[in-house]
């Protein structure tokens, strides 16, 4: 318990303390201070070399999924006694930090036959556990349960009595010293009684999956359910491509054809988009549920796709998000596939490196958009109006004039995705949506430059869609990323994303928005993907007028920097409790926003924080404001040939 000295006594140390440094001895060489202790061994650094001792067994029992519990038995195989360290993945692809559960994991205990053997955590690195092989012995098993979260405040939920989603990297161990693709793993999984499952593995029967490497398995989740089905988005084809769905309820499963055709669409209009694949299969875990936290995460051969679970029974009003498949997909490509060389690691414990994210995520971003409109998972006003909110929000938002999207590479370590009290002003792993405008600024670019001859689809045919069919990464530096954009038209590409990327900005990043033709404009009435999209989060967004996100109780979870709201004094966590007088609701402080452009008295809020209650007056009357994309005319239509369907 931290306990507050008194201001006397903290004098009195104080004074003390300054003695004692005025009184060393002159020549520092003589005195007897502390001294670093010794740091333990190294663990084996990776090496290109195949793992000699054998295939690992890995086994899960994931019969318990309304707990949260998986069970797991791993047999290592081992060809002498001695020191042996086994690793529990860190780093993870795809979370771009050094995220993995340990936290979740209980129960560990190894045996060499029937001698249990005691294992130690390395003090420095806590993903590593050491222990001694005994003599005669061929094989080390480690049994362990993983215990998901069962509730969202103790991190992503995983399992529900019908679902569940198991990620490899959270139920293995591995030994140092060798690169994942050359350590084989044959698992297989347990689950409940008449569930389906989806994943990329290939099946060997009886829950088993045929061996395959380390890092196949650990990117290669599963998602399974009581309540599944799959469908064949590409029938006839050598390359088959399969949505597999599962969702809390079986009338969840039901899709229209019109549905159908759109996800059908994806996989055509990304063929001829990149003109290569780099699977033998494709499946699209689909996780429709209420329960299941939601998840992006992109693999080589599958994405983990969770969403709302109200995705095809509210089709027509849940546009936003709905380009999350058409995301996930093309990091097939551009991240699994093609990959920033610093963000490749030879196995799971060796430190990551984002500094192309803006290219890894930026331009999947940018390329889920499209991708999305074409396919027809958005309509063309979707896509617009998508475009309108991301930018609106990089045109006011304040943290651009101190912090460029560069250092916000770095995020996913520095805050690893916890929420943080400034949004606007901190920043946040902006070179997602940054990013997506920068790839739509230099779209319009090679566009106007080449009188719409070439655009953005001739760079990602020639960077993402070599040697169609390879399964063999290929890395990429940011001089391999300009001398592919020179191929495409000569430009300083390095001056163009060096600016975008690393330096400090005042004037909001619309280039590619005027250029391609439209203008952003603000009008009284949400979009409706910013209707949807409320609606979805259960929240109200008054972000570009008052300046502040409120959920369906008048809770603040997000000010703008510099706002009205901001300037009054609110912060996250205030509640609204009144507007002029009378008790909060949503359409009620819409009322009053609208009457304050024809009344100059300001606004009156009462808040709660900190169970105390005051009002704050804010002076606001430039009514309720929503973004929108408004056509130039006389101007070329970049933007709508960009989302055209090929």
């Amino acid at each position: 318990m931290r306990r507050l000295l008194p201001i006397v006594l903290l004098s009195l140390l104080a004074a003390g303390a300054n003695a004692q440094t005025s009184n060393q001895p002159a020549n520092q060489a003589n005195y007897a201070g502390p001294v670093p202790t010794t740091m333990p061994p190294p663990i084996p650094a990776p090496q290109d070399i195949p793992y000699p001792n054998g295939t690992i067994q890995l086994t899960v029992d994931g019969t318990q999924p309304a707990q949260g519990i998986m069970r797991v038995h791993e047999v290592v195989p081992v060809a002498k006694s001695g020191p042996l360290t086994l690793l529990y993945p860190r780093w993870l692809p795809g979370n771009h930090s050094p995220s993995g559960p340990l936290d979740l994991l209980a129960g560990l205990t190894f045996h060499a036959g029937s001698t249990m053997l005691p294992w130690t955590r390395d003090p420095v690195d806590v993903y590593a556990f050491h222990l001694d092989v005994p003599n005669g012995a061929h094989e080390v098993t480690a049994d362990f349960q993983y215990l998901s979260p069962t509730q969202p405040n103790q991190g992503r939920v995983v399992a529900t009595d019908v679902i569940l989603n198991l990620e490899w990297n959270a139920v293995v161990l591995y030994p140092a010293g060798y690169f994942s693709h050359r350590i084989p793993v044959s698992a297989s999984l347990k689950v409940p009684a008449g569930w389906g499952v989806g994943t990329a593995l290939e099946p060997a029967g009886d829950g088993r999956f045929k061996t395959t490497t380390l890092n196949t398995l650990v990117d290669s989740p599963v998602l399974a359910g009581k309540y599944f089905s799959r469908v064949d988005l590409d029938p006839g084809a050598k390359v088959p491509v399969h949505l597999d769905i599962v969702a809390d309820h079986a009338n969840q499963l039901k899709t229209t054809p019109q549905e159908l055709a759109a996800h059908k669409a994806l996989v055509q209009q990304a063929y001829k988009l990149y003109g290569s694949h780099h699977y033998d299969h494709y499946d699209f875990l689909l996780g429709l549920s209420a329960h299941v936290g939601g998840e992006g995460l992109e693999h080589h051969q599958s994405s983990e796709d969770v969403t709302t679970a109200k995705y095809f029974t509210q089709w027509d009003k849940a546009s936003a998000g709905r380009d999350l498949l058409a995301h996930e997909y093309t990091h097939s490509w551009n991240g699994k596939f093609r990959r920033p060389a610093d963000l490749w690691t030879p196995n799971y414990n060796v430190p990551m490196r984002g500094s192309l994210l803006w290219v890894y995520e930026g331009q999947t971003q940018f390329w889920g958009f499209v991708l999305a409109a074409r396919a027809g998972l958005w309509t063309k006003q979707q896509a617009l109006d998508a475009f309108a909110d991301d930018a609106a929000y990089y045109g006011t938002l304040p943290g651009r004039q101190w912090r460029p999207v560069a250092d916000t590479t770095l995020d996913p370590i520095i805050a690893s995705r916890r929420p943080i009290p400034w949004r606007t002003y901190q920043r946040s792993e902006d070179y997602y949506s940054e990013g997506l405008l920068t790839w739509l600024d230099a779209d319009s670019l090679i566009r106007q430059k080449t009188n719409g001859q070439k655009s953005m689809d001739d760079f990602a045919k020639t960077f993402f869609g070599i040697n169609d069919g390879s399964f063999v990464t290929v890395t990429y530096t940011f001089d391999d990323v300009v001398k592919a954009l020179n191929a495409v038209t000569p430009y300083d590409w390095a001056g163009f994303l060096n600016s975008h990327i690393g330096l400090l900005h005042t004037a909001p990043p619309l280039e590619g928005i005027t250029r391609g033709g439209y203008r952003l404009v603000y009008t009284d009435k949400p979009s409706e993907r910013d209707s949807s999209s409320d609606t979805q989060r259960k929240r109200d967004s008054f972000a570009y007028s008052l300046g502040f996100v409120l959920d369906n109780r008048g809770n603040v979870t997000d000010v703008t920097w510099g706002s009205p709201a901001f300037k009054a004094g609110i912060a996250l966590g205030t509640q609204i409790i009144a507007v002029n007088g009378d008790d909060y609701d949503a359409d009620g402080l819409k009322d009053a926003i609208t009457g304050a452009k024809s009344d100059q008295a300001p606004i009156a809020l009462l808040v709660k924080r900190n169970d105390a209650y005051h009002t704050v007056s804010i002076p606001y009357h430039d009514g309720l404001r929503y973004p929108h994309l408004e056509r130039m005319p006389g101007t070329p239509a970049l933007l709508d040939a960009l989302i055209t369907a090929k």
